[in-house]
């Protein structure tokens, strides 16, 4: 298959039959500020225009994908080939092929998952407080064990980080920094101090791999952090709700999926 060449491809040692892709702002059916292939069907856009870009989307990956009402809680939906769209959840495992696992996003942290047995796959919407979640229990930990269950399989996920806010860009207070701390003093290198009081520079892709190694998972591709996997400072590649929702008053959702073939 071929995909639009601002579009990403994971770059990691997933099985043959696990696919995955990253979609970016360009080459949809959307108008400003949703230009173009907008994916969200709750930021105001023109609803056929969405319905064309998810269609598309369908067409290019020949899967089809499940688009969840995401809140920045705790469920894991399961998915099936007649799991309709709108299920409130922020992450969700399937283990049937066709059903492509979707997040969409917009600066917060998607993470893809697939067992090295190819028997299953997930794919997370890891906002700051998602990722956080409460008592050391994050929308990671429980995606984790939402894979758990519906394998046999005993090996450590495979998982890939996609683009979001990054590491010079997602300026947040102390009360965020506290939110990962508390748990594990160390996460404290993850932030940058401001010179405003209280204020810090918070590094997600970092925060997401301590909490996935904590859990064993070691084989982490994708976002490193650096500015090429920056929603915020790449405007022409990538939507960016903290840049553009107040400027312009509302901004596009991009997409990551993972599905078996």
């Amino acid at each position: 298959m071929v995909f639009p060449s601002d579009w990403l491809v994971p770059d990691w040692p997933a099985p043959a039959a696990v696919r995955a892709v990253f979609t970016a702002r360009a080459g949809g059916a959307s108008r400003p500020p949703f230009d173009s292939f907008n994916l969200g069907d709750h930021v105001r856009d023109d609803p056929a225009a969405v319905a064309a870009n998810r269609r598309r989307l369908q067409s290019l990956t020949g899967a089809r994908p499940v688009f969840l009402r995401q809140v920045h809680g705790l469920d894991v939906a399961s998915l099936d080939d007649s799991t309709p769209d709108g299920v409130e959840a922020d992450a969700c495992v399937t283990t049937e092929s066709g059903v492509a696992c979707t997040m969409m996003v917009a600066d917060c942290l998607p993470v893809l998952w697939c067992l090295p047995d190819g028997s299953a796959v997930a794919a997370s919407h890891a906002g700051w407080r998602g990722l956080a979640g409460a008592g050391g229990r994050g929308i990671l930990e429980a995606t984790r064990q939402a894979l758990a269950a519906v394998s046999a399989s005993s090996l450590a996920p495979l998982v890939w980080l996609g683009p979001c806010i990054g590491p010079r860009a997602f300026e947040v207070g102390a009360d965020v920094r506290e939110a990962f701390v508390a748990g594990d003093r160390a996460a404290a290198q993850c932030f940058s101090p401001l010179p405003a009081a209280g204020k810090y520079l918070a590094d997600l892709p970092a925060l997401a791999r301590r909490r996935l190694r904590a859990m064993g998972v070691t084989q982490v591709s994708g976002n490193d952090g650096s500015d090429a996997w920056c929603t915020v400072t790449q405007s022409s590649r990538f939507f960016s709700h903290r840049r553009d929702a107040a400027r312009l008053g509302s901004t596009g959702r991009m997409a990551a999926s993972i599905w078996m073939v």
